[in-house]
């Protein structure tokens, strides 16, 4: 079993009875302020990989902040803006950019962040870093923007000693107050436990539960993110339905991103080469795309099929009934959203024929609920380029799923390593019914032909898994692909439960 990390005890340093190493300019001309420090309880060594994580992803400790831009690094050119002490030697420079989560209200920031080794003469080599000095680049008429303490610099230290410790240390603009209630108190209060957090996952090797981006590179994703938000955003003051606007505008916005880059990823051989221009001049609407469109199965209030077909792809959504926001969209998308009751059984039939489930089709099952394990089978059985899956109640084919009954389909793999492989959140003894129900549908994927990846999606919801089927996983597989789709479907209707939803209203009318 796993030691737990010691409990984060932090001490106010400024104006207090305790007495703290204090950093100490070269030149003693830069009055340094020791504003909070703690128990590091883990060694030196660990210090440089614990903070590089709050050098390179500065967003994991401010919502404020999109994420961070490395412009160069040197180890032997250090900026003459970067700040030199007694007893320390610089060893490495870092220039980088902070972009902020809301470019029309929040402005960039460059810094420089500077790491020092204790200097006892010796060469440089293999000196260990121990202390971080982050100095932000403003000229003299120039403010800082709100997410930055207000401070010239900010220095995080780890102090040797028989009890190591590790403190923030400050030069604060003049009127800047410091008492324990002040923001750059609780700024550094946070710095610090989230130092302290890190320093002991590195040392003790944790592993992150939750990665994203394994499929779509992140920084592409949050770029048209910001686009595409401030191109939908309004839909929130326009929203005609009882649920929540902000978490349903925003989490197809993040949806409708994803797809994007990903229709861009996959279908990128069939398409001419991306010409590059700016987000701005809406490069999307010639990129890559499913060839035969898209299928949005379970379609709901119908917001996902409307910005796609509004970004200039084409597709559908299907529901077994229309909403309230159907009525409100503009023509070019009602026209595209639909009411049916799709039977998957039918699929197997030779005469079967639908209108949108022709070969190419990309499908969408964004917590379809029942539908959601078929899925790939209709993928298969339709021939489609492709499909995503972002599972929420759990199905199997004709009845809720239950962990202790369904066994996942064979994958030639060790169950664990196969749920690792995807990261799936399956591995270990103690994983919850959703993340069995994930390894699931995973490998009836695999059984059913397709190379299946999986994707922790940015978007505000707890049900934020999707499974990717992207391509097939052999062509010379197909027709046992095929055959293993249709004997499910032969079971299902042996067993004689599956009934398919009868549509609600009237159903073409939209």
């Amino acid at each position: 079993m796993s030691q737990d990390r010691p409990t984060f005890q932090p001490v106010p340093l400024h104006d207090s009875a305790a007495e703290p190493s204090v950093l100490r300019s070269a030149d003693n001309a830069t009055s340094w302020v020791p504003m909070t420090g703690c128990p590091a309880g883990f060694p030196i060594e660990i210090f440089e990989p614990a903070i590089s994580q709050l050098l390179y992803h500065p967003e994991y400790n401010s919502t404020l902040i999109l994420r961070t831009e490395i412009i160069s690094e040197s180890g032997t050119s250090i900026p003459a803006e970067t700040p030199f002490f007694q007893g320390y030697r610089a060893i490495r420079s870092i220039h980088r950019r902070l972009l902020p989560r809301r470019p029309g209200r929040d402005q960039g920031l460059e810094q420089y962040c500077t790491l020092y080794g204790l200097s006892n003469g010796d060469s440089d080599e293999d000196m260990t870093p121990s202390l971080l000095v982050l100095t932000p680049i403003v000229d003299g008429e120039g403010s800082l923007p709100y997410y930055h303490p207000r401070v010239s610099h900010l220095a995080f230290r780890y102090v040797p000693s028989k009890t190591p410790t590790i403190q923030i240390e400050a030069v604060p603009l003049p009127g800047t107050p410091l008492d324990i209630n002040a923001r750059l108190y609780r700024t550094c209060l946070a710095l610090l436990e989230t130092l302290h957090r890190y320093g002991w996952g590195t040392m003790t090797q944790y592993k992150k539960r939750v990665l994203h981006d394994r499929v779509v590179p992140r920084d592409e994703y949050q770029d048209l993110y910001l686009v595409l938000r401030e191109r939908h955003k309004h839909l929130v003051n326009e929203w005609h339905e009882v649920t929540d606007p902000l978490k349903h505008v925003f989490e197809d916005i993040g949806i409708a991103t994803f797809l994007i880059l990903l229709w861009k990823q996959m279908y990128k051989q069939e398409c001419a080469d991306e010409i590059n221009i700016s987000l701005d001049e809406e490069p999307w609407k010639s990129w890559p795309r499913p060839p035969a469109g898209f299928v949005d199965l379970g379609c709901g209030n119908g917001l996902l099929a409307h910005i796609l077909t509004t970004e200039g792809y084409e597709g559908c959504g299907v529901d077994v009934r229309a909403r309230i926001s159907w009525a409100h969209y503009p023509e070019s998308t009602q026209k595209n959203l639909r009411v049916e009751a799709l039977d998957p059984t039918a699929l197997s039939q030779p005469n079967f024929s639908h209108l949108d489930l022709v070969s190419g089709v990309f499908l969408i099952g964004n917590h379809a609920d029942e539908l959601t394990p078929w899925v790939p089978i209709i993928a298969t059985l339709c021939h489609a380029s492709g499909y995503l899956s972002i599972p929420c109640c759990a199905w199997t084919f004709d009845s809720r799923y239950e962990r202790s009954r369904e066994v996942p389909f064979s994958t030639g793999m060790d169950p664990d390593e196969f749920a690792d492989s995807l990261h799936l959140g399956g591995d270990g003894g103690n994983t919850s019914s959703y993340s069995h129900y994930r390894i699931w549908l995973a490998s009836l994927s695999l059984h059913c032909g397709w190379k299946v990846e999986s994707e922790t999606l940015r978007i505000p919801s707890t049900r934020n898994w999707a499974l990717i089927g992207h391509a097939w996983s052999s062509p010379e597989d197909a027709e046992q692909a095929r055959k293993n789709a249709v004997d499910i479907l032969i079971d299902v209707e042996r067993r004689g439960i599956f009934k398919t939803r009868r549509p609600e209203g009237k159903a073409g009318g939209h």
